[in-house]
């Protein structure tokens, strides 16, 4: 039996780390209009969600929906922000407990686990894997509408083989059916999602590395490579996951495929192979594309310097972790910046 833990409810309630969340919820939106509210009478709105809480009277409030596209279009869904200080105030308590059990090359939403830390460890699994097999390939899949598709019930069912403090749980079934229909369905945009998320797909992870030996596996949320010497193998891997996933209630994305990995391997934000990292060819066309806008924004004085530099920084910052020093000088050679 997997250990379960009980005695978390007072902690997660205690004032202490109700403002601990507090403050962790506010970094970086601290000057924002609810921010702003909230902290105006904070020690009143601790208390009133304390309370709320030890009574359970506490109820989810409305989330304000948006969309982005990137790159695809997907709906985020942001709770309140006296939603989002008691989702704080549950990861700090209960994450820990999944942490030790989260296998290591789980990526995403995790401290020093994320897009260039996952690419890395392709990389030197690509070359590991090299030495090692005269041939290489890999099996590359990702999760059709993961976030959507997460089934209520047996995320709760996995969250009870963890935890045993029924109160905690009660506070965790209200965060998860506030969101969804039919029972599924988790909201991109708030911080219990990710814990959720990961901790959903650890079923796979372990299912892989414990129940195959598995070793050459890296995940990022819902995408996932796993490199093998032969393809026949990796097809035969990816029905078994296929099956296991219908478990969860989950279905693979139809573009999932095994191929040499001579090609590279399109994964958490990058090209990889095992003597060198490139950017996404639509990362650099999207970045060129919204130069080109901004250029002429800035021409016509409806954006200054101000607005521009954060956003040139940005994806310098993506750029400089992979090799692309050219296809940087010659992006940065097409700006011209002119009234």
């Amino acid at each position: 039996m997997p250990k379960s833990v009980n005695g978390l409810w007072e902690e997660i309630v205690s004032f202490e780390n109700l403002f601990a969340a507090y403050k962790e919820a506010r970094r970086g939106k601290r000057y924002r209009n609810e921010v702003l509210q909230f902290g105006y009478n904070l020690e009143e709105n601790l208390i009133n969600i304390q309370n709320h809480l030890i009574w359970k009277s506490w109820t989810p409030g409305k989330h304000r929906t948006f969309y982005v596209h990137d790159p695809k279009k997907r709906l985020i869904s942001a709770p309140p922000f006296e939603d989002r200080v008691v989702h704080h105030a549950i990861v700090r308590v209960i994450e820990p407990l999944f942490e030790k059990k989260f296998i290591y090359d789980s990526y995403a939403c995790r401290k020093d686990k994320g897009i260039h830390a996952a690419t890395l460890r392709l990389q030197s699994f690509l070359r590991i894997a090299k030495r090692n097999w005269p041939k290489v390939y890999v099996l590359k899949a990702d999760i059709s509408s993961y976030f959507p598709s997460v089934n209520h019930q047996i995320l709760l069912d996995i969250l009870k083989r963890t935890i045993r403090d029924e109160n905690v749980l009660w506070l965790c079934e209200k965060v998860i059916s506030d969101f969804g229909y039919d029972e599924q369905g988790i909201p991109v945009g708030a911080l219990t999602s990710q814990l959720f998320a990961n901790v959903y797909l650890d079923q796979l992870d372990h299912y892989l590395k414990d129940g195959f030996g598995v070793k050459f596996y890296v995940r990022y949320m819902d995408d996932f490579v796993i490199l093998g010497s032969a393809k026949k193998c990796l097809w035969g891997l990816l029905d078994k996951i296929k099956d296991f996933l219908l478990r969860l209630k989950l279905r693979l994305n139809p573009k999932t495929n095994v191929f040499p990995v001579h090609r590279g391997v399109d994964f958490a934000g990058y090209r990889t192979w095992a003597t060198h990292i490139l950017p996404r060819k639509r990362n650099v066309k999207k970045f060129r594309k919204k130069m080109k806008w901004i250029q002429k924004a800035y021409a016509s004085g409806k954006i200054d310097l101000d607005y521009i530099r954060p956003r040139v920084m940005s994806f310098l910052g993506y750029m400089k972790h992979c090799n692309s020093l050219a296809t940087t000088k010659m992006l940065l050679n097409e700006i011209v910046f002119y009234r």
